[in-house]
């Protein structure tokens, strides 16, 4: 990676109406947003469906994308929806995700879109848009158009942002349709059969859908073709949306840094039609499950109840399902941040019944068996797969072998730096430059919360370390960010948070817990010209501006 400069913010975190972030206007104004303050990089989490606990590392698919994205402002404006289908709604608080709202609404609107769409209502946004803009096209335009040089058409698609293009047309979306990946296909077919099982997992429906007999399945396909279309457009629309953006910022010269998780979640299509990629018994359940030893962030550990690969099996495939999904990631991103990489060396085994991750077994990963097969898939497009190995945890020698043979830039993250002495490996002087530095991660507090809990000798060792004995304690997140930036770090990520200086509120997860995670939403008052001045600035002084 470049010497350069990013922000971590979540799609879901961007500011916006109707609840969530999504892929609208707000979208394409963050990207502006990096371009003037000077970065390079957009780090966001999972795309994919978020599962058990909100977590999009507990997703029902690991190719699939989530209807949660997808800009209701782009849906009104093509006339799929009107603006009487939204007002009534309440939709939360506005800088805090509501996922009750989430879950009760949008899909009801998304399918409300959806067969609008098969009417083919969007050739009504044509329509109005022309009778408005003859009467509102300035003089100019209007000679032009009457001087027969350019039509109507062509003064709207002069004027046009990638969100407001016109929608697909049915035509195109079952050209697209057919281009869907087969693990995305199959994605929607289990959605559609989930919803007629009052969305119960997959392990407590009747068992000729729960064990994949073709009879069954064949007579849903037949029974239910419209609910399976209804996801498969939803699909269709999540990728040719995203696209859009990661085309736009790719133009301003900003990549999109994305997270692909590990594991899969029980309850996901993966291991419901993809049994034998698991550690599962005769009766398809999971002998054993992930998670994480105790460690920084939990004294119990966590249990992640994702069920384990049968690593034996995908190497007899020479790893395809892999190779498929780092398509599909690569796809969507131009870096992956490869989450609990470690897990590749070795992973943690604990029981399924356990109750907590204090008890459990290091079992042995592929090492780099799968990344070989994987960049060799890749040779023709890649010299080094486009990967960043988030390395936190428990590193034995192996797994710090593993990242230095790999050549894939490791992590470093600042608030684990302080509580061990100068020889800590998350201090910047001992940083090289194949890293990719954090002030902190999703999983952290944000930077201010962190520095507030400092106490004792290792708050004095922060001050002493950042020469920070005559910064106001309200500033020293910013001496802390300036430092990551003055560092060999070949790259510096930034939470957002973390430049605005706020507190444990603005918080995106705390691992082990339930309930007031990856909420979190952005003030859009808070992207202000005084933030990007400094921005840019720091960007700028220390070589990282794009």
């Amino acid at each position: 990676m470049k010497r350069a400069c990013g922000v971590l913010l979540p799609v879901s975190s961007l500011p916006g109406d109707y609840g969530i972030g999504t892929f609208s206007k707000n979208a394409y104004e963050f990207v502006d947003f990096l371009e003037k303050s000077g970065q390079s990089y957009w780090q966001i989490l999972p795309l994919a469906p978020t599962g058990y606990g909100d977590s999009p590392y507990q997703s029902s698919s690991a190719f699939a994308g989530n209807a949660n994205y997808i800009s209701l402002e782009y849906l009104l404006d093509n006339c799929l929806l009107d603006k009487g289908d939204l007002k009534d709604i309440y939709w939360g608080e506005e800088e805090k995700i509501d996922y009750g709202i989430m879950w009760e609404n949008r899909e009801k609107l998304l399918h409300k879109a959806f067969l609008n769409f098969l009417e083919e209502k969007y050739k009504e946004k044509n329509i109005s848009v022309k009778d408005t803009l003859k009467e509102d096209i300035g003089t100019e335009d209007k000679r032009v158009l009457e001087s027969g040089e350019f039509s109507l058409n062509d003064i709207i698609d002069k004027e046009k942002m990638p969100y407001e293009e016109d929608i697909l047309t049915v035509k195109e979306f079952y050209e697209l349709k057919e281009n869907l990946s087969r693990e995305t296909k199959e994605f929607c077919l289990f959605q559609a059969i989930k919803k007629r099982n009052s969305y119960k997992p997959w392990y407590d429906w009747e068992d000729d859908l729960k064990l994949r007999d073709n009879s069954a399945i064949e007579k849903f396909k037949s029974d239910e073709k419209e609910l399976i279309l209804f996801y498969e457009w939803i699909q269709v629309l999540f990728n040719v949306e995203w696209k859009k953006i990661k085309k736009y910022a790719n133009d301003k010269k900003i990549e999109i840094i994305g997270d692909m998780p590990i594991y899969v979640s029980l309850d996901s299509c993966d291991s419901w039609a993809n049994e034998k990629l698991f550690l599962f018994d005769e009766n398809k359940k999971p002998k054993k499950v992930a998670g994480c030893p105790p460690d920084y962030f939990s004294p119990e550990g966590q249990l992640w109840g994702n069920p384990l690969y049968d690593w034996d099996y995908h190497n007899s495939t020479d790893y395809k399902w892999w190779k498929e999904r780092f398509e599909y990631n690569l796809e969507l991103y131009d870096y992956i941040r490869l989450d609990h990489f470690r897990g590749f060396d070795e992973f943690y085994a604990i029981d399924a019944d356990a109750k907590n991750a204090i008890i459990g077994t290091w079992e042995k990963g592929p090492g780099l068996l799968m990344f070989k097969a994987v960049e060799k898939y890749f040779k023709d497009r890649f010299d080094i797969l486009p990967v960043i190995a988030e390395d936190m945890g428990l590193l034995t020698d192996s797994v710090i072998e593993m990242v230095k043979e790999s050549n894939f830039p490791s992590m470093k993250v600042l608030e684990f730096a302080f509580d061990s002495g100068d020889k800590n490996i998350y201090l910047p002087h001992n940083y090289d430059r194949n890293c990719v530095a954090y002030t902190g991660t999703h999983d952290n507090t944000t930077l201010r919360a962190w520095l507030d809990e400092q106490k004792g000798d290792v708050k004095e060792f922060i001050i002493k370390y950042l020469g920070a004995e005559n910064t106001a304690e309200d500033n020293l997140h910013l001496v802390c960010i300036r430092t990551l930036f003055a560092s060999v770090a070949d790259t510096v990520i930034i939470p957002i948070q973390d430049y605005l200086g706020l507190g444990e509120s603005a918080r995106i997860n705390t691992p082990g817990t339930l309930g007031e995670n990856w909420k979190w939403r952005l003030n859009k008052k808070s992207i202000d010209d005084k933030l990007i001045g400094y921005m840019s600035l720091l960007a700028g002084m220390y070589s990282r501006k794009c």
